[in-house]
């Protein structure tokens, strides 16, 4: 079954969120790592996870990686991947919804 016009809208808005949820978690990342540096006011690691929950979780993968930021929390070990697993599941599952796998 072929997704009509309605479901490509659908599809390029979960995907423009993705990648725009992807850049602002990046970004959180990188200040907060930043202002870890500078002992300053730190971003709460909740909306850290929140944010990588709310389709930014490669975001928060990279800013972990790229970056070495809360490498060494364990919630975020586990936190993270399992973000970018959701994240994934969020659109393959709506890709079967639509009728395209």
């Amino acid at each position: 079954m072929a997704m009509g016009g309605t479901g490509i809208i659908i599809l390029f808005v979960i995907l423009a969120i993705a990648v725009v949820m992807n850049v602002v978690t990046f970004a959180l990342y990188a200040t907060d790592k930043r202002r870890a540096q500078n002992n300053q006011w730190r971003i709460k690691e909740a909306t850290l996870l929140i944010c990588g929950f709310l389709m930014g979780g490669i975001g928060a993968f990279l800013g972990m990686s790229l970056l070495r930021h809360k490498t060494k929390h364990i919630q975020f070990k586990i936190l993270v991947p399992l973000a970018v697993v959701v994240n994934i599941a969020v659109v393959v599952g709506y890709l079967f919804i639509a009728g395209i796998f």
